[in-house]
């Protein structure tokens, strides 16, 4: 790994990704951050012994989104002319967020605490959030005066819904854990103390099943949000019948037979 903001663990087939700036509250600077969540990204997608990942924040917050201290003294992301900032989104921020939205894996966000801007952007590009009660999500950009340079403009409305995600956008206001939960944007509120215990329990349950099995899942559900029916149909009869030939299959079925009386 380039930068210690990501911390890589590995426990059986689950990798937990830690976001590891905690007195910054986890927020971005750039290209240090943004590199370590796409090599981590990167290194789960080449492991077939991976087959589900937990991302979290060490510390108070999950994410802050950008290091507001640079952006103010036009450093970071907002050094340099347009063009310059234009061509370091692209190259950092947004490299991220494809990153983190190819992710072979099903990835599971452990929201401990803040997701703001960027932050939230982050969560939205997981596949299921589980959010502790002290957890708070804000789509803050033009509080700044700015956009969502992440693409939080496509995952938002995908997560919430338009007229949520309009409100989110345009008001910049912080949600709680239990509206973002009526929402749609978390999947389950829990106490602090069992955050990381209930994410890995899930990771765990989804973990045990066929690791290609799940990374076919997992693409058929992207491209359903964006494909035809059927376009969709016909990638998943190629992907199905892949998966009639997989040894997974195979042992699952006779592990299946031999439970039957």
């Amino acid at each position: 790994m380039t930068d210690t903001f990501i911390l890589y663990e590995q426990d059986g087939g689950v990798v937990t990704l830690t976001m590891n700036r905690p007195a910054a509250l986890n927020a971005l600077t750039g290209a240090a951050e943004t590199q370590g969540i796409v090599e981590a990204c990167e290194r789960i997608n080449a492991d077939d012994s991976v087959r589900c990942a937990i991302l979290t924040g060490a510390g108070n917050a999950f994410c802050a989104g950008g290091d507001v201290k640079d952006l103010s003294a036009k450093q970071g992301l907002g050094e340099g002319s347009a063009h310059a900032i234009q061509n370091r989104y692209r190259e950092s921020v947004q490299r991220m967020a494809l990153a983190l939205y190819r992710l072979q894996v099903p990835v599971i966000a452990a929201v401990n605490g803040p997701a703001y801007g960027a932050g939230c952007d982050i969560a939205t590009l997981c596949d299921i959030r589980i959010a502790s009660t002290r957890a708070t999500f804000a789509e803050s950009f033009v509080k700044l005066g700015l956009v969502a340079g992440d693409g939080g403009s496509w995952l938002l409305p995908r997560a919430v819904g338009m007229s949520r995600a309009a409100e989110m956008t345009f008001t910049a206001e912080p949600i709680d854990a239990a509206t973002a939960c009526e929402w749609g944007l978390v999947s389950r509120v829990v106490d602090p103390e069992r955050l990381m215990d209930e994410s890995r329990a899930l990771a765990r349950r989804i973990a045990a099943h066929p690791g290609t099995a799940l990374r076919m899942a997992k693409r058929l559900l992207r491209e359903g949000q964006r494909t035809g029916l059927e376009t969709l149909l016909e990638m998943t009869a190629a992907y199905q019948a892949i998966a009639h030939h997989t040894p997974e299959h195979d042992a699952a079925m006779q592990r299946l037979f031999e439970r039957k009386p």
